[in-house]
């Protein structure tokens, strides 16, 4: 049985990570089970800021976004003689299991300290929702309610001056913030790793959408990553009869209050985090797969393709 876990962040913070954290503590302490938070990820582990957690730590955090915790990236974590050194702190303190919340580095992380004899379990904490082996990840929700709220002020301003505007939305090489976006407000085109980008078609499409359909706004939405969106809008304004602008909506969608959806999963994912490791399982990451949560190996969740978006876009083409 085990009787001390450690918990921490890695990565990009993401709206929901505290509600895991809280839910590995309470619902871990209800077991009878000692719980360790770790500061600023794996460098913690490193530099052993630890910090002993009970019901009061995690008390009014629920509703909080970013981590109580903090976060921190590590490249040098994949160095055998950094994890020997972080194993060693960890023992010292006594934590016999850590339960990880961050994106897929974080993930590999944890298989390197279970191989190591470290039970680990991986929940999935990214706005990008770019993490195999779950179909959506801690934080996605909240950012994509930040997105929509935000391109629906745009669409009040740009239907008032002809204009399009160009929003560009996070999502590290995966386009589901921009899809989800694009469809929850109603924009005229959206560009991600999975359309592709050809600069010619989207222009030629907001000709047709100013010269034939007569539209007095646009909406484009773009993923990170793909294009220059202020170059794009100045060719817009020059080869359109829209007036292009470019919006970067940039760091403010990792921020805010959680959705009660970010809730209710990271509560549940961390509640199954702590059965497994109470279960004496290591090395797997937790997932929600048809609304259903679920857990597989690591390194069988990193191997797997990424749910298919296919139905969405074709969705997306039906509803232009």
């Amino acid at each position: 049985m085990v009787r001390k876990i450690g918990v921490l962040t890695s990565g990009g913070d993401a709206p929901g990570m505290n509600a895991a954290i809280r839910a590995v503590t309470r619902i871990a302490l209800n077991n009878g089970i000692e719980v360790v938070g770790v500061h600023n990820g794996y460098r913690g582990l490193l530099e052993g800021t630890f910090e002993s957690m009970d019901r009061r730590d995690v008390s009014d955090i629920l509703d909080r976004g970013g981590t109580k915790l903090g976060s921190a990236r590590l490249p040098e974590f994949k160095e055998p003689e950094i994890q020997e050194k972080c194993i060693r702190n960890m023992k010292r303190e006594g934590i016999e299991a850590l339960v990880v919340v961050g994106g897929d580095g974080s993930y590999r992380g944890a298989l390197a300290l279970t191989k190591q004899g470290i039970n680990c379990i991986g929940l999935p904490g990214t706005i990008d929702n770019d993490i195999p082996g779950t179909d959506f990840t801690i934080g996605f929700d909240t950012a994509l309610r930040t997105c929509v709220e935000n391109v629906d002020k745009l669409r009040d301003t740009s239907s008032s001056h002809h204009r399009c505007h160009i929003v560009e939305v996070m999502g590290n090489h995966c386009g589901d913030l921009a899809l989800y976006t694009a469809i929850s407000c109603g924009a005229e085109l959206v560009v991600t790793p999975e359309t592709g980008y050809n600069e010619l078609e989207v222009l030629e499409k907001l000709r047709y959408l100013g010269d034939a359909v007569r539209k007095k706004h646009a909406i484009v939405i773009i993923s990170e990553k793909i294009c220059d969106v202020d170059a794009l809008a100045r060719k817009v304004s020059q080869q359109t009869n829209f007036s292009g602008r470019a919006t970067v909506l940039g760091h403010i969608q990792r921020g805010g209050s959680p959705t009660a959806t970010d809730r209710m999963l990271a509560s549940r994912m961390g509640e199954k985090a702590v059965d497994l490791l109470m279960e004496g399982i290591g090395g797997h990451c937790v997932g929600i797969i048809e609304n259903q949560i679920s857990s597989m190996p690591i390194d069988e969740a990193l191997g797997r393709p990424r749910a298919s978006r296919k139905h969405l876009y074709r969705l997306f083409d039906r509803l232009v």
